[in-house]
């Protein structure tokens, strides 16, 4: 293994500790404050940071042309408002323990996204891999009605964050166009983060007011601003950069698989932390999602 390749490994090992870690912390926060008064913050803080960086690169990294500058901005928008707006959304009405579940459904739908966009490979075994864990992640996005006959509030949730999975899917092979047509990785993380409180900000004065708005941020406890902080900084700038600096080095599909360890730390911190509950159903379709999984993946390590 080369050392650029081993490089990429540890970046992507450090990050997908810090994401795993970010579900029950953005749980425990949304119990303080909304989603989207939540992004405001979250991306306000980011930015400040982004001006920061930009000061000090004296603006060089901002594409000059300008049809690759509205591919970065729309790139910034999907990953920002749209993907993070639907995970927040999402985890408001659902739990931990589930989203961990649905997202072991991402990096199939990234390897997918690969095959469609960037003429990467897949076989009929990983076809067949693919469905079977879609049908233990549909298993889990329609858990709430199995078990309680209702729970529209929570399958609500369930397919917020299927549907953040699917923009995620899409937002990978944007970046890694990007990356590949030489824009700088840390530079991607910041605009993102610019451009998603410049287009949440209206979104939650809209929902709340902004009266509302600045009295949701000046009641936050000191958890909830260390809450915000950790997305803001450590899950955001930090992790961001990490992950597309890794990115330019390997393949998506293979950079996906890392997603598989963000329930390592998730599920845990949501039984022991947030006290959620694992039901039948649950396991099922964790069951499900894990061979669907297996067969699309043992692949790689026969065929590599």
């Amino acid at each position: 293994m080369n050392s650029a390749r081993l490089r990429a490994y540890l970046l992507l090992t450090f990050t997908a500790v810090l994401w795993g870690l970010a579900g029950p912390i953005i749980k425990l926060t949304l119990g303080e404050i909304s989603s989207f008064p939540f992004l405001v913050y979250r991306f306000g803080l980011s930015s400040v940071f982004a001006l920061i960086y930009a000061f000090a690169t004296h603006f060089r990294h901002i594409p000059r042309k300008f049809d690759l500058l509205l591919f970065v901005l729309a790139y910034a928008f999907l990953n920002s408002t749209v993907a993070l707006g639907f995970l927040f959304e999402g985890l408001e009405k659902t739990t931990v323990l589930d989203m961990s579940l649905i997202s072991m459904f991402g990096p199939l739908l990234i390897s997918a996204a690969g095959v469609k966009f960037l003429n990467e490979k897949i076989t009929k075994r990983e076809k067949i891999g693919i469905a079977i864990a879609f049908i233990g992640t549909f298993f889990t996005v329609i858990e709430p009605i199995i078990i309680s006959g209702d729970g529209f509030g929570k399958i609500t949730g369930n397919l917020l964050i299927l549907a953040s999975l699917i923009v995620a899917a899409i937002v990978t092979v944007l970046d890694k166009k990007l990356l590949r047509d030489g824009v700088d990785p840390t530079f991607l993380a910041n605009i993102s983060f610019v451009v998603g409180f410049v287009t949440i900000t209206p979104l939650a004065i809209a929902q709340t007011g902004f009266p509302a708005l600045v009295e949701s941020l000046r009641g936050l406890s000191l958890s909830g601003h260390l809450g915000v902080a950790y997305m803001a900084i450590i899950s955001g700038t930090l992790a961001y950069s990490l992950w597309n600096m890794a990115q330019k080095t390997i393949e998506i599909s293979e950079a996906s698989l890392f997603a598989y360890l963000y329930p390592l730390f998730a599920a845990p911190l949501a039984v022991i932390w947030l006290g959620e509950k694992v039901t039948p159903v649950f396991l099922i379709g964790a069951a499900i999602v894990a061979v669907g999984v297996g067969v699309a993946e043992v692949k790689k390590r026969s065929y590599n």
